[in-house]
């Protein structure tokens, strides 16, 4: 019976060996799906990726870091009207900082209610 220590000095090996074998099988891959890309006529921006994406040493996109997840809304880019309009015809839909054209009339005393629209 195996001990522990065996157990896993195996676990290790075949950890490498699946390594190893999964970079041999990489480029041939790559070649493989460049070579259905151009017969096809498909583009990278075709598969939604970015091209141009910083790649490592074995065409892999390169670990940066950990980046915190955006989350976009469906709605993310639509146009909201405008809820304020200033007396040079600049327009604000409340979102967001106040512009710098209200602040100053704000500044002068006057209200942000008398430029709703």
């Amino acid at each position: 019976m195996s001990n522990l220590i065996d157990l896993q000095n195996q676990i290790e090996k075949l950890q490498k060996q699946a390594e190893d074998l999964k970079s041999k099988e990489f480029a041939s891959t790559v070649a493989d799906i460049r070579a259905k890309m151009q017969a096809f006529g498909i583009t990278v921006k075709d598969l939604g990726g970015k091209v141009g994406a910083k790649r490592s040493k074995a065409g892999r996109p390169a670990k940066v870091g950990k980046v915190a997840k955006v989350r976009r809304s469906k709605a993310t880019g639509v146009p909201v009207a405008a809820k304020f309009k200033g007396p040079m015809g600049e327009a604000w839909s409340g979102r967001g900082l106040t512009p710098k054209w209200l602040k100053a009339l704000e500044v002068q005393g006057r209200s942000k209610s008398e430029f709703a629209v």
